[in-house]
């Protein structure tokens, strides 16, 4: 463990630069509470100060305190409208902890306004616009962060998601396919792609991207399910079963359901396998 250095009392009370140089080495050995206090000394001494305001922005946000690393951060931002990271620090907050999307893509836009070729904030941007329903905006800051990062994994993959909402899926399926080039082994790609094959009655193709997917995650209730479906689509009854056999033992409520109402179990629920795991789902119920 790494032994404090936060002693007060050798500070002089009104020297800033003592108190600022002492929170930065307190929060780079991860004394954040000292650190904060040094800041904040330091600030009552120059209270104009943009890096103090900055690092205490910093602090804040590495104590999860976020509103308060967000002001100090905007804080930061309006005495140096020029620096880029209190801009971008300030927009992810408000984009990942916040959920103000509004204020993050302002935020972005003014970081960008620095640094116009940014990635970062520009993908980001487009995330704030994608969690805000503006598929739009979010696509096309998407295609502008891959002239910046040609073939990123991210901006593939959300231009995919993006086609997807439109229904769009043949683009949203060459979007995936993409992001897999890079990626070959992504879980997200991989589930995604297989929920849209299966939308376009390609089972036995969706059935393998399930497959690897379980590979990756062997308990995702979400893609044995999915592939349960294709199967007993297909009319691989006993595959199904086996499936749906796993998921009624671990979550015996919401699969008993879902095969006594899904149509394309019609055939599945009345074979004997079934009907028996079934039935010991409702005894564990009752």
């Amino acid at each position: 463990m790494t032994t404090s250095i936060f002693k007060p009392l050798e500070c002089r009370p009104d020297n800033y630069q003592s108190w600022y140089q002492q929170g930065n080495q307190l929060r780079l050995q991860g004394h954040l509470e000292e650190a904060l206090f040094s800041y904040e000394k330091a600030l009552e001494y120059y209270p104009e100060d943009y890096w103090a305001w900055y690092k205490r922005g910093m602090t804040l946000e590495q104590l999860e305190r976020y509103e308060e690393a967000s002001d100090s951060y905007e804080k930061a931002s309006t005495m140096n409208p020029n620096n880029y990271w209190a801009w971008y620090d300030q927009g992810c907050i408000a984009l990942e902890e916040l959920k103000d999307y509004p204020t993050a893509i302002n935020c972005f836009n003014h970081a960008l306004a620095v640094y116009p070729q940014d990635y970062w904030a520009t993908y980001r941007k487009g995330e704030a616009f994608r969690l805000l329903g503006d598929n739009d905006n979010a696509l096309a800051c998407y295609t502008e962060s891959l002239f910046i990062r040609p073939n990123d994994y991210w901006s593939l993959y959300r231009q995919g998601d993006v086609f997807a909402s439109w229904g769009n899926l043949e683009e949203a399926l060459s979007r995936y396919s993409q992001a897999l080039a890079i990626k070959p082994h992504d879980y997200w790609a991989l589930y995604r792609q297989g929920e849209i094959l299966q939308q376009l009655n390609c089972f036995e193709e969706a059935i393998h991207h399930y497959q690897q997917v379980l590979a990756i995650e062997p308990d995702d209730e979400y893609a044995l399910f999915h592939q349960s479906v294709c199967l007993a689509i297909l009319g691989r009854d006993e595959a199904a079963i086996d499936n749906l056999t796993l998921l009624v033992q671990d979550y015996p409520k919401t699969y008993s359901e879902a095969i006594n109402t899904r149509p394309e179990f019609y055939r599945v629920r009345s074979h004997p396998r079934m009907q028996k795991v079934l039935l010991s789902a409702e005894n564990l119920d009752t």
